[in-house]
């Protein structure tokens, strides 16, 4: 049995109130569930204290028991110490396509090439400059 840590539904229209509890994967949000492991009222200010009530050694039963916590119960988690914040790995869709990188490295290197052509060009220049006034003082 795929159990979860999640919130369910309680409240009055427009006023939620969720219960914190361990339900199978397959039940309804607000149907059947396990057990109750804590309380989450979105309607308190945020550095209220009973804005997040759980039962932390409930938790930690049920995630050692395998149950995987909701994305929003896994940050009542971080919040209280008890858990790490991984880091999403992105997706492939979100790297640059070979060809793309290709013309930004073609880019980059026409880019050093104008640069090392513009310095050299500016060495014959000085040396030029300077050849026709050791001219003058030969003289």
């Amino acid at each position: 049995m795929a159990l979860t840590i999640r919130l369910a539904r309680g409240g009055a229209k427009k006023r939620p109130f969720y219960r914190i509890v361990v339900a199978d994967k397959r039940a309804p949000r607000d149907g059947r569930f396990i057990e109750k492991v804590g309380t989450y009222n979105p309607m308190l200010a945020k550095d209220d204290e009973n804005r997040v009530n759980m039962n932390i050694e409930r938790v930690d039963y049920w995630i050692a028991q395998g149950a995987k916590p909701s994305d929003r119960v896994l940050r009542f988690l971080v919040n209280a110490g008890k858990a790490e914040r991984a880091i999403p790995q992105q997706t492939k869709k979100a790297e640059q396509s070979e060809k793309t990188k290709m013309r930004i490295e073609e880019k980059e290197e026409k880019r050093r090439e104008a640069e090392e052509a513009a310095k050299a060009a500016a060495e014959e220049a000085a040396a030029a400059a300077a050849a026709p006034a050791e001219e003058a003082a030969e003289a």
